[in-house]
């Protein structure tokens, strides 16, 4: 199995995080992973995005130009990837924050209020997990267990105390997909 997926949003959702998590949980499950970053020069507030491909077979290129999945976490993304899905592939968009959702009839579209969620969180940082919850849910790429490893490797030691918060967004976003 092979999952082409492409994160993308404003520098500091943790759209570049979404990507790593799923990439180090696919490398713990002996998959094959490219992770391959892009952002703009604005640290905060710029555009950024990053493609994880994870397979069970060799990787031939990280560059792609559609997609399985495409995460969106703004409408600046919607309105640029969502004409790069593959047909019959998925869109995972923040709707708590969409003025124009997608219409593509050929794609499966899943309507994420991850910000709202993470509002009832009171935390907004954690609406990247909220979305990677729902991610896997639908995509089933990697199991729960590698996400929890996964995160304890990128996180800071010291932001360890966060990982319970981080699990609840998780599964919050789990819960959004029916």
């Amino acid at each position: 199995m092979t999952q082409e997926a492409i994160f993308s949003g404003f520098g500091g959702q943790g759209v570049l995080t979404m990507g790593m998590i799923l990439g180090y949980a696919a490398i713990m499950e002996d998959k094959e992973v490219t992770w391959m970053p892009s952002y703009g020069p604005e640290m905060r507030g710029g555009t950024a995005n990053c493609i994880t491909i994870v397979s069970d077979e060799l990787i031939s290129s990280p560059i792609i130009s559609t997609f399985d999945s495409v995460v969106a976490l703004n409408q600046p993304s919607i309105d640029k990837f969502e004409k790069a899905v593959r047909p019959g592939g998925n869109i995972f968009y923040d709707s708590s924050n969409t003025l124009k959702p997608p219409t593509r009839t050929d794609i499966n579209i899943y309507a994420c209020p991850v910000s709202d969620e993470a509002i009832k969180l009171k935390n907004t940082k954690v609406l990247n997990m909220i979305m990677l919850g729902a991610f896997i849910k639908v995509t089933n790429v990697v199991n729960i267990d590698s996400i929890w490893k996964a995160l304890g490797l990128i996180l800071p030691e010291r932001y360890h105390k966060l990982i319970p918060l981080n699990q609840k967004a998780f599964e919050a976003g789990m819960n959004l997909i029916g």
